[in-house]
């Protein structure tokens, strides 16, 4: 079993990698694999509705978003963390999990996402983070994936990785994240050895408008 972590913070080694990292030791306490994923410093753009995905079976812009999904399709959990930036989760991961999941879907092969486990978590010097986690727990409601909570909503304070060391509470509350991560993911595996398949999507599925 392996859980993708999304570092979306254009700081390599801030707040956000420092949750992070206290979810990857925890997860490898539980016998999980992990991997954290940093999508870079430089600005992500959102969708531009192009519809190339249709016809390449990847984004059209060929970027972390490419890279990301190609190793996504192997991952059985997935966690995504950003900062707080004006009481949202930063633009460029809204941007880079815009494109990711749009792409995905629009791709017509079986999904990278579906029925896979994921997670939010935000960081922040003080507020905006519940909004901001709702930010990224939108796109997991929309994909079919079993959301993991952990006894608190998902987010460490400070301006500084060395910040992050003093939200005791908060680190505490990454490791409850990672290990209800972990049951989730052995409680999946022993479904489908039970032979648990995940539910069937409906055929009769139409896409409507609210003007005909």
């Amino acid at each position: 079993m392996k859980v993708m972590l999304v570092n979306g913070s254009p700081h390599k080694h801030g707040c956000t990698n420092r949750a992070l990292e206290e979810i990857a030791r925890t997860l490898a306490e539980e016998g999980v694999d992990s991997e954290i994923f940093w999508i870079g410093a430089k600005p992500i753009g959102g969708c531009t509705a192009c519809m190339g995905c249709t016809k390449l079976g990847r984004c059209a812009f060929d970027d972390k978003v490419n890279e990301f999904r190609a190793l996504a399709q192997e991952a059985d959990g997935f966690v995504f963390g950003g900062p707080v930036h004006y009481a949202h989760a930063n633009s460029s991961l809204l941007g880079f999990m815009d494109r990711l999941f749009y792409s995905d879907f629009r791709t017509g092969k079986p999904s990278s996402f579906a029925f896979k486990p994921a997670a939010a978590i935000v960081s922040a010097r003080r507020a905006g983070t519940t909004a901001a986690f709702e930010d990224i727990n939108k796109f997991f409601t929309i994909t079919q994936m079993p959301v993991v909570s952990s006894r608190y909503w998902n987010m460490v304070h400070g301006t500084s990785a060395e910040d992050v060391e003093q939200d005791k509470e908060g680190l505490a509350t990454m490791r409850m994240l990672a290990r209800n991560m972990a049951w989730m993911l052995r409680s999946i595996e022993a479904g489908r050895a039970a032979g648990i398949e995940p539910p069937a999507t409906d055929p009769n599925m139409e896409f409507t408008n609210f003007i005909r």
